[in-house]
């Protein structure tokens, strides 16, 4: 069972995620979430993965979760992931565009 919020750590350890930018500008904390939003074909799903590739070698778990996509775009994506060598490291939860919106909520 997982700590409450009282007990739990506060984040304090930076995670690098291997891009310049977002490292310099917007530094993500180690064990934080984080949320990629933005419109279509800018990205996202890339900054993502190259992140979780990055972390190869390290003692991190990457969680991606993809909600509303197409079944062939997540298995594209746990290709990579696999062919890169980091599903080692990492726990992939979807839900795809075709399944109903009450089994995209729980994901």
């Amino acid at each position: 069972i997982a700590p409450g919020i009282v007990d739990r750590k506060s984040v304090h350890e930076p995670m690098q995620t291997g891009l310049k930018a977002i490292d310099s500008m917007v530094p993500i904390g180690r064990g934080q979430r984080e949320l990629i939003i933005g419109d279509r074909q800018t990205g996202k799903t890339a900054i993502a993965i190259d992140t979780i590739i990055n972390q190869k070698g390290g003692d991190v778990i990457c969680i991606y979760v993809g909600i509303g996509q197409k079944r062939s775009t997540m298995a594209q994506i746990v290709q990579r992931l696999e062919n890169e060598g980091a599903m080692e490291h990492t726990i992939v939860v979807s839900s795809t565009a075709s399944e109903p919106a009450p089994l995209q909520f729980l994901a």
